[in-house]
């Protein structure tokens, strides 16, 4: 009798659910531009309409990771190219959370834009992930003859290029793609050649969606973001009501750029909110 009642509960312990992946998420703002014109972020837009925009980085940290989603930037062109009233080195920034730089593990990269990949140089031990399809374009065909560069940084991509010849870089292949446990990685939104956004289990689903999705207006009134070609705009607006059906709730899915994160999320400390703790909210 207690051999069949102990093998009895052995089965159940197996087919008992795994309990979801505790992620907490942080949104880390690191400055901001003022008056940017909304044109830039919606085509189409009102003439003459601009806003502030939050430049952000994304903290998912769990018991054994301290993984960035995106790193902002610090590379001087940049600062003297854009107005910033605010900034602060990400790596600095990131310390208001009480990481320090060298203990991020993992960098997923949403797209090699200089703002989201700019800071990758600040976290030497992390592990870099991005689309493959990104990688092999920005690398390669990029800089040939018809290629597209823009807000792409030669010095991104040089460093980049030696990380992964130090075996630092992990290439994510397409769509629907588990990074980490409770961490998929996305493709479809075409903000560059082949961005990608994460689903994050909490054990709540969010979406982040970095520049696929700049703001709370582009989902809400169902216009795109800035994407690699206008062609791309339609599958844009369909990537963002995929956004909005894997996190289960419009209200879960945050948008790249919108201030109003820093609004609708607790604050931790000074530009630190944080959306979900690690069992959820």
């Amino acid at each position: 009798m207690r051999r069949r009642l102990f093998l009895l509960l052995s089965l159940l312990a197996f087919a008992a659910p795994l309990p979801a992946q505790q992620w907490e998420i942080l949104a880390v703002r690191y400055g901001t531009i003022a008056d940017f014109p909304l044109r830039g972020l919606m085509p189409g837009a009102p003439e003459g309409e601009a806003l502030d925009i939050a430049m952000v980085m994304w903290v998912l940290r769990d018991a054994e990771h301290v993984v960035l989603f995106d790193t902002g930037f610090f590379r001087e062109a940049w600062l003297e190219r854009f107005t910033f009233g605010d900034f602060e080195r990400p790596d600095e920034a990131l310390a208001r959370a009480g990481i320090r730089a060298e203990d991020v593990t993992d960098v997923i990269i949403s797209h090699a834009h200089w703002d989201h990949m700019g800071g990758i140089a600040l976290f030497p031990n992390a592990t870099l992930w991005l689309q493959e399809a990104e990688y092999t374009y920005y690398t390669g065909a990029a800089w040939q003859p018809g290629g597209r560069t823009g807000g792409i940084d030669r010095a991104d991509i040089e460093h980049l290029l030696a990380r992964n010849m130090a075996g630092q870089v992990r290439f994510v292949a397409g769509d629907d793609v588990e990074i980490l446990p409770g961490i998929r990685a996305y493709i479809g939104a075409r903000h560059t050649f082949a961005s990608q956004y994460l689903r994050v289990e909490t054990p709540q689903p969010w979406v982040l969606a970095s520049d696929n999705a700049y703001l709370y207006r582009n989902l809400h009134e169902g216009r795109a973001s800035a994407t690699f070609s206008p062609e791309d705009r339609e599958a844009n607006i369909a990537a963002h009501r995929r956004m909005e059906e894997l996190a289960g709730d419009p209200a879960r899915v945050v948008p790249g750029h919108d201030v109003l994160q820093f609004e609708r999320f607790p604050t931790v400390t000074e530009r630190v909110v944080r959306i979900t703790a690690g069992g959820g909210t």
